[in-house]
């Protein structure tokens, strides 16, 4: 993606490998906002390797102000059986605490739809923790409309490694 110049200044544009540490920092003032921080287990080293390896299993939009990184949308495809079209599911929307209020979420994420739209997907999807207020505010706002009918369900760790060992005991 070329640099695109928002109007309210701000530059969005597809992160590069040189652009890891900043990914990385921006990931760990995300956990320290959701009080997540103990949760990170990412490093700079297989963030480069997921994100700019052979196979990238992500992609980053960096939002510049004044020539500085100031924040991010991490986003990556899924795809629905229902409409038998791929989508993009946003896993982090972040704007450095300083700068929200100056548009640069807005950008973001409405450049992010058009992403969706020109790849010739029909659905942008993310999360957002039932407590952050703000957030939930801010994208209905957008028009987003929760999902409530749907619990996310997740298995990670031990609970994984217990889950796949089920098949092996079926065979």
């Amino acid at each position: 993606m070329n640099p695109v110049t928002t109007a309210n200044g701000a530059v969005l544009r597809s992160a590069t490998v040189d652009d890891t540490p900043t990914i990385f920092s921006f990931i760990q003032e995300l956990a320290d906002y959701e009080k997540m921080s103990d949760a990170v287990t990412a490093t700079e080293d297989n963030l480069r390797t997921t994100l700019f390896g052979e196979h990238p299993y992500a992609e980053v939009i960096i939002a510049e102000w004044e020539g500085r990184p100031v924040g991010m949308a991490l986003f990556f495809h899924n795809y629905s059986t229902f409409l038998g079209k791929p989508g993009i599911h946003l896993e982090d929307l972040y704007v450095k605490a300083e700068m929200r209020g100056k548009g640069i979420g807005k950008a973001l994420i409405t450049y992010l739809a058009k992403v969706t739209l020109s790849r010739g997907f029909e659905r942008l999807e993310w999360q957002v923790l039932d407590w952050n207020e703000p957030a939930r505010q801010f994208y209905r706002s957008l028009g987003a409309r929760a999902m409530t009918e749907w619990i996310t369900k997740r298995v990670s760790d031990d609970s994984l490694e217990q889950m796949a060992a089920q098949f092996e005991q079926r065979r």
